[in-house]
């Protein structure tokens, strides 16, 4: 409790008296002080005990609009405080937002509840430039003295919170070879089928059914039209890898590929909440392993991947660099699908005979020695995390790794490396030319390029317990394969 300046004068002009009294030897100016210092002492008590009582009868509502926001989106809080029967205390309660919040000036905050009434409220628009979470404090209560000597502050009421989430890029497209999958990431499977992220069987085509669901290798096989069902599994150790690389920083600010990444990283981190799953996050950048959370269950463990996945930015300098850190070779020795395996490099060599060309000669090293693949490999380091990570996992464990089409060699010994044992892997890659600056100028050319990530994603699905997805701006891949249809048709025409 504090005293104001007018208690401060009261007393004063007490005092005052007392001296005189003593000075003057007149004991009636003694009692007026004595009168007065009486006086404040009881309205010292009738403050406390008014404040008690205020105190036990005030409800603060402290309310944010919604739970979620993307950053910069301007959310409505409310506080709306109140008394069940009238104070003789005027109250102010103002909200306290966390330091990192803008939008909201002091008077927006407050609110005031004067003496004698029972109810007030204010509303104020609040915005994270930030992602995280973040909570707000308990809001501060002033109480002053009707009669203007005391006042008291104190914190009580609720502390609301808010999952800030990084600004959300537009037009997410999950699927394969253009077709959207429609299953939610990371679902536990139900006793119904349908379209979902792992093959479950096959079965004879019937009316009413879609033409993107029809299996058309094994209609072709059978003669009649099959379509395949989808599952989705359940019951697996989830471990997310995700690739936060300088070649992720690819895309306009917003829309990058780690961006459209993260918006599927999260689903499965809200599925493996909702379900209870064990959950892991490793997240891998130019200089080594960034973050490493072994599977675990619990709200922590949840809270913490979520946050730590919406606090992630592309990484600085130019996207799309070349690793110093991976012992691959640049991409211009080997074809578009970047470092050539063990059986290419036998071919090449073959064909590369010194004694025929002074080409032949300085390029045949490069292919000479197939081991010098693995050593590559093994210094990429979504490779090694995959390795580090997996070596101690027990059972069955469902690695899902998220990273684009640069290294498809490192990739694709990735996710042969995760699947070992019981293991499965989905895979999410960005196509690199559905991100690039700029708009899509050469639509033929970008659907040449699309057509040969598609045919690694497909090359990825084929392994055994693997599933393999695109992620990328759905306007941009429709224009591309709008183009592509073009072309065929443009082709088919008679001359």
């Amino acid at each position: 409790m504090r005293v104001t300046r007018r208690y401060w004068t009261i007393a004063g002009f007490g005092g005052a008296l007392a001296l005189s009294a003593v000075v003057l030897a007149r004991p009636l100016l003694l009692a007026g002080a004595a009168a007065l210092g009486a006086w404040l002492l009881a309205r010292q008590y009738v403050f406390v005990r008014a404040l008690t009582r205020t105190l036990d009868e005030l409800t603060i509502d402290h309310e944010v609009a919604r739970a979620r926001t993307p950053a910069d989106e301007p959310v409505t809080v409310s506080l709306a405080p109140s008394l069940a029967r009238p104070s003789p205390l005027e109250l102010r309660i103002e909200a306290r937002p966390p330091p990192v919040a803008t939008g909201s000036s002091a008077a927006d905050r407050l609110a005031r509840l004067p003496a004698g009434e029972r109810e007030a409220r204010t509303t104020l628009q609040v915005a994270w430039p930030v992602a995280g979470s973040f909570r707000f404090d308990r809001p501060t209560i002033t109480a002053v003295d009707p009669r203007g000597l005391f006042v008291e502050g104190l914190a009580r009421g609720p502390t609301p919170s808010i999952a800030v989430e990084p600004r959300g890029p537009r037009d997410v497209h999950v699927g394969m070879g253009g077709e959207q999958v429609t299953a939610a990431y990371g679902e536990h499977e139900t006793d119904r089928q349908g379209s979902g992220l792992d093959p479950a069987e096959l079965r004879e085509y019937v009316p009413g059914d879609t033409a993107r669901r029809i299996d058309w290798k094994t209609t072709a096989r059978r003669g009649q039209p099959h379509v395949r069902e989808y599952e989705i599994e359940a019951d697996y150790t989830t471990s997310l890898i995700v690739d936060r690389r300088r070649r992720m920083s690819t895309g306009s600010a917003g829309e990058t590929k780690l961006d459209y990444v993260r918006h599927v990283a999260l689903a499965f981190c809200n599925s493996a909440r909702e379900f209870n799953d064990p959950l892991g996050l490793y997240v891998v950048g130019d200089e080594g392993v960034l973050d490493r959370r072994a599977p675990d269950i619990g709200a922590s463990q949840y809270a913490a991947v979520a946050d730590r996945l919406r606090a992630l930015e592309p990484a600085a300098g130019r996207p799309g660099g070349f690793d110093a850190r991976s012992k691959l070779v640049p991409r211009t020795l080997g074809s578009g699908s970047g470092t050539p395996g063990p059986a290419v490099a036998r071919r090449r060599t073959a064909l590369l005979r010194p004694e025929e060309s002074a080409f032949g000669a300085t390029l045949r090293p490069f292919f000479a020695r197939s081991d010098a693949y693995i050593e590559r490999i093994e210094g990429d380091v979504l490779f090694e995390t995959a390795r580090t990570s997996l070596a101690g996992a027990a059972g069955a464990v469902r690695t899902v790794v998220f990273t684009d089409d640069s290294h498809r060699s490192a990739t694709r010994e990735t996710v042969k490396l995760a699947r070992r044992g019981e293991g499965r892997v989905l895979v999410f890659l960005t196509p690199s030319v559905l991100f690039e600056d700029g708009d899509l100028t050469d639509l033929e050319s970008a659907y040449e390029r699309y057509v040969d990530f598609e045919g690694f994603r497909r090359e990825l699905a084929r392994l055994e317990r693997v599933s393999a997805f695109e992620i990328a701006p759905g306007d941009r891949l429709n224009a591309v394969l709008a183009a592509g249809r073009d072309r065929r048709h443009e082709s088919e025409r008679p001359a």
